[in-house]
């Protein structure tokens, strides 16, 4: 009788272990499988392919699949998308045949850096408001802000990281009078991604930009979104212009500028000309854009009109502003936001002059205002310390 011949079985189905944590890079994947049995394996087929959104059901435009012949039980694959899908499954291979393929698993490489919208970012002696822009098309699992502090005394080697933020925003407390550099990760399973481009952010006053889609449409704002121009020639208003955008003051020609969150103190001036008539203080985010600054009760501001005989100014809130009467015209005006004490208050800057104050309990956020009722323009300073006579 011939010897009996042992006849090695075909493998088993390979099972691809789930992604771990940090195992990816932008442009690469590690990839880990294994086998519930004792089969013989020659070698091992990894197949894998980018999971594409917009692929039609039909499959006719499915992306390529990629395949590489592996010794081991793991396998780094490169050139790949970043903060992109893949599909992954594996065969074995020994003498007698192939196993089937086993089911697939999706794994992704790790996210692009975001990017920071640094004329959105705003800060105060206090805090910093840090907004990015994602710049991935699949979602991320949260962000990591990471800050360093600036100057003389402070660690280069030392950082703090804000980690787990969920949305691409982040409120951070700081120390007050310092200097940061501060940037964004993104972050899933994969790992993180890159640092984001570096921005310097100091706690020495507060700094906000105009938003620009609360702009009156006869208003245009400097590129550095500091100044606002109300042009000589008035600018036609079509009923478009104010359909596209709900936001936009109506009736004022006005603009609101985007203040940190932050209920603390918070300090600015605006430059201002003689033959401008003007309107500058706070209002509620959802003050009404069909009616002017310092007519409803939802705004509180310093006007200035020119009258035939004089230059008149009126602290207006809700319609009524006080009999006041200044005598030396201010050319940069101070104003004193300060949330504890419940007031706002309005200087001469060149003199130190006091000129009056609003006391009221601001129960809700409130933004810079500011509006042109004549041709001229107005500039914003901000970012500066206060003076000390603003909080006496």
């Amino acid at each position: 009788m011939m010897d009996s011949i042992n006849i090695v079985p075909a493998p088993s189905a390979p099972v691809i272990n789930p992604q771990t944590p940090n195992s990816a890079t932008q442009t690469s994947l590690r990839v880990c499988w294994s086998l519930f049995s004792d089969d013989t394996v020659e070698y091992y087929e990894l197949y894998y392919r980018p999971v594409l959104e917009d692929t039609p059901a039909d499959g006719s435009c499915a992306p390529q699949v990629s395949k590489v012949k592996v010794k081991e039980t793991h396998r780094t694959v490169t050139d790949l998308l970043p903060n992109a899908q893949y599909e992954l499954w594996v065969t074995a291979t020994n003498t007698t045949g192939i196993s089937p393929a086993s089911e697939k698993t999706l794994y992704v490489t790790v996210p692009s850096p975001p990017a920071i919208k640094q004329r959105e970012c705003t800060s105060c002696p206090e805090a910093a408001l840090i907004r990015w822009e994602s710049g991935n098309t699949n979602p991320v699992d949260s962000y990591t802000v990471e800050l360093r502090e600036m100057g003389p005394g402070a660690s280069e080697s030392i950082a703090e990281s804000v980690v787990a933020v969920p949305t691409c925003q982040c409120l951070i407390q700081l120390q007050t009078g310092r200097r940061y550099l501060i940037c964004v990760r993104a972050v899933n399973i994969g790992g993180p991604s890159g640092r984001s481009e570096v921005i310097a952010v100091a706690t020495t006053g507060t700094l906000f930009y105009l938003l620009e889609d609360t702009a009156h449409p006869c208003l245009s704002i400097s590129e550095d979104g500091f100044t606002i121009f109300y042009e000589e020639e008035e600018l036609p208003i079509s009923a478009m212009a104010l359909e596209d955008n709900n936001n936009a003051f109506t009736r004022c020609a006005a603009v609101l500028g985007d203040l940190i969150p932050v209920r603390g103190r918070h300090y600015w001036e605006v430059e201002v000309d003689d033959g401008t008539e003007f309107r500058i203080g706070v209002a509620s985010e959802d003050t009404e854009r069909n009616t002017y600054l310092g007519a409803n009760n939802t705004s509180w501001c310093m006007r200035h009109i020119l009258t035939p005989s004089r230059h008149k100014y009126e602290f207006l809130h809700n319609g009524w502003s006080p009999d006041l009467r200044i005598t030396v015209n201010p050319v940069r005006i101070g104003v004193a936001l300060d949330y504890e004490r419940g007031a706002l208050s309005f200087f001469n800057v060149a003199l130190e002059q006091h000129l009056h104050t609003f006391q009221c309990h601001f129960q809700n956020y409130v933004q810079p205002c500011f509006g042109l009722d004549n041709p001229g323009a107005l500039t914003v300073h901000n970012g500066i310390e206060a003076p000390k006579y603003a909080f006496i």
